[in-house]
């Protein structure tokens, strides 16, 4: 009998959620809820090519997981195969590794952790506390994006900063996506044909959300994002990499804390540049030759090629530069922009290979290439389902 899996995604006032079927490699069905909280939510389930959607008020997260199960009674497919339900996990500090049967002491180390994680590890309680209630004869295993960087050297993760105040509060690097870097540097051994303990890679997870990672050896060694999801790239509605005296400067000016966070995580980016989060959009204006949209661009470029040069240095060297994610698999634009500007490091880039639109993972650099480059889609949905398999030993 199959081994499916319930893979859940909880945000604030959302959950996404996939039945996966591992050995297929793909989901049975694939579901949203929104606006949990309001008078009016709405529930999008998804079957095959069919899809049903419900409109009503979410009170809470258990109410909508309830809404979840009750799509799947009536629409298909069957829960009774489910053999464990894994919850992303946004931040697992210090503490989570690797993945983890969820248990009362789990849940409340999560809790512990919300501080640094205040917009994404609350509501991902919450919904493990629904998933829980309503399916409690199945375990629950928590998949953590920050497991994967957990292997980074005490130099990397490791902030200039009083360290009594480091040890105390928990202040260090400890990067994001972690599950589709470390899924996509082991597609891209495989599609290179070697081993990837004899690899030095570089990772562009560029989608809304963007981050880079170098992995040395199929073990992550240095990446962007930080304590929080904000540092590092350039992203849709985020700064990245700022100077913290912003901070001070705009308080000068009348900004709250508050302020400035809501400024750097939700108004800043390509959205502050140029007053456009999809990237198709700012391709399309700057191709168009709108200021804007070409000095934004830049930007993105500019500082996703500091990031591919520093990691270099910190490598040692590069066998292949891998892109992943919404952007990075699909804009043969963004790809081309920075490409260009590292011939002079040995990407050679193939401007026919990198136009093909596909699914498939490929390389797109030349055969002559000093430095392979791959685009390979990521499917964080298959590594979770995996990784759950793995923990509860099936």
């Amino acid at each position: 009998m199959s081994k499916h899996i319930l893979l859940l995604n909880c945000g604030s006032s959302s959950m996404k959620y996939q039945l996966f079927d591992p050995e297929a490699g793909g989901p049975l069905a694939v579901g949203l809820v929104e606006r949990i909280g309001q008078d009016q939510g709405k529930l999008k389930h998804e079957v095959g090519d069919e899809e049903f959607v419900v409109e009503q008020g979410f009170k809470d997260h258990t109410a909508a997981f309830a809404a979840v199960v009750a799509a799947f009674e009536k629409h298909g497919p069957s829960l009774e195969n489910v053999q464990a339900v894994g919850h992303r996990t946004v931040h697992g500090g210090s503490t989570f590794r690797e993945s983890t049967i969820i248990n009362d002491e789990v849940i409340a180390k999560l809790v512990e952790l919300s501080d640094l994680a205040p917009l994404h590890n609350p509501p991902g309680i919450a919904g493990i506390e629904a998933a829980m209630s309503l399916l409690p004869n199945v375990p629950h295993v928590g998949i953590f994006d920050t497991a994967f960087f957990s292997s980074l050297p005490e130099e990397s993760y490791t902030y200039a900063i009083p360290k009594e105040l480091t040890s105390k509060l928990g202040l260090r690097r400890y990067g994001f996506h972690g599950t589709s870097h470390g899924y996509v540097s082991k597609e891209a051994a495989k599609v290179l044909g070697q081993p990837i303990e004899e690899l030095k890679l570089i990772v562009c997870h560029l989608g809304n959300g963007a981050s880079i990672s170098a992995i040395d050896g199929g073990v992550a060694v240095d990446t962007s994002m930080g304590l929080t999801p904000l540092e590092g790239l350039v992203m849709g509605t985020r700064s990245g990499d700022i100077d913290p005296g912003v901070f001070k400067f705009l308080s000068q000016h009348g900004y709250s804390v508050d302020d400035v966070d809501a400024l750097l995580n939700k108004q800043s980016g390509m959205l502050g540049l140029c007053g456009f989060t999809d990237m198709r959009d700012v391709e399309a204006k700057a191709e168009a030759g709108d200021a804007d949209a070409v000095r934004a661009m830049g930007v993105y470029t500019h500082r996703l090629i500091s990031y591919i040069g520093a990691y270099m240095a910190v490598l040692g060297g590069v066998d292949a530069v891998i892109f992943t994610a919404g952007i990075g698999e699909n804009s043969s634009y963004v790809r081309g922009a920075a490409l260009d500007r590292l011939k002079g490091l040995g990407f050679h880039l193939d401007k026919e290979a990198n136009k093909i639109r596909s699914k498939e993972p490929r390389v797109i650099s030349t055969p002559d290439s000093p430095v392979k480059i791959l685009v390979v889609p990521t499917n964080e949905e298959l590594a979770m389902a995996q990784d759950t398999l793995r923990v509860i030993g099936a």
